[in-house]
């Protein structure tokens, strides 16, 4: 029969369980737990690479962005998506405020501030994993009703998911929008972004937003946003899963999400 409705469970939110088993089980993993400054040489190193792209491409044909943006950009924006969710967990400094700016920084060629807005919804998801009002990576029910079991429906959903994430965040009343630091984020953007759209013209600004959408869309690497906290096989319960595919070292180990 047809599952025509989300999975339910009353049992406590699993992050924190998980984790306590884990160590348990395997205290070794304790050892692989800490703060890793050198990180940010890894922000630094790919934000250079976009951006240089992006200059080498100011002057090419459509085709030629699109191709590189698939296959060259997207893994870059999704390497420093994966910085943006370490900054997130305070996992580069010990200060707060260096990591939200190692965040903002690593933000830079996604042309859309998302970094500091990420860090409050993403905290509360593993606070309150599978609370509709308080997980923003739950999906919304009318999301599951327009995909139903539609193969293009689907793929639809993935290309614009970046816009559904966002639309998500719409119902978390208890976070704050805009503070000092949302600013700040989307000030640095908006100069960066101008600064891009004066000296290299449009083809630059599409191709590092089109890096963007692939990075968490209708991309290899847009699975992740799926397999990550999606109840993918049938008659499992377990909604976190873990990747050790071949796309897992260019992105620093995300696949190890349990």
């Amino acid at each position: 029969m047809a599952q025509t409705d989300f999975v339910y469970s009353v049992e406590q939110e699993p992050h924190r369980t998980r984790t306590k088993t884990i160590l348990k089980e395997h205290p070794e993993v304790r050892n692989l737990i800490g703060k890793n400054p050198y990180t940010f040489l890894v922000i630094l190193g790919v934000v250079a690479l976009q951006l240089t792209l992006a200059y080498l491409l100011k002057d090419q044909a459509w085709w030629m962005i699109l191709l590189v943006a698939y296959c060259v950009g997207a893994f870059a924006d999704h390497a420093l998506f994966v910085t943006i969710h370490e900054v997130s967990h305070n996992l580069l400094f010990k200060g707060k405020a260096w990591n939200t700016l190692a965040g903002i920084v690593a933000n830079i060629p996604s042309v859309v501030p998302t970094s500091v807005s990420f860090q409050r919804y993403h905290l509360k998801h593993h606070s309150f994993q599978g609370i509709h009002e308080l997980d923003g990576d739950l999906p919304y029910q009318w999301e599951a009703k327009i995909t139903g079991k539609s193969t293009i429906m689907k793929a639809l959903w993935l290309l614009f998911y970046p816009v559904v994430q966002i639309a998500r965040t719409f119902r978390l009343k208890e976070i704050k929008p805009i503070d000092g630091w949302v600013i700040t984020n989307f000030l640095v953007l908006a100069v960066t972004d101008s600064l891009i759209l004066y000296f290299w013209g449009w083809p630059a600004i599409t191709y590092l937003f089109i890096c963007f959408v692939f990075s968490v869309g209708l991309h290899p690497l847009g699975g992740y946003c799926v397999q990550e906290n999606f109840l993918n096989i049938p008659g499992r319960h377990q909604e976190t899963d873990i990747y050790f595919g071949s796309f897992i070292r260019i992105n620093m180990d995300i696949g190890y999400h349990n």
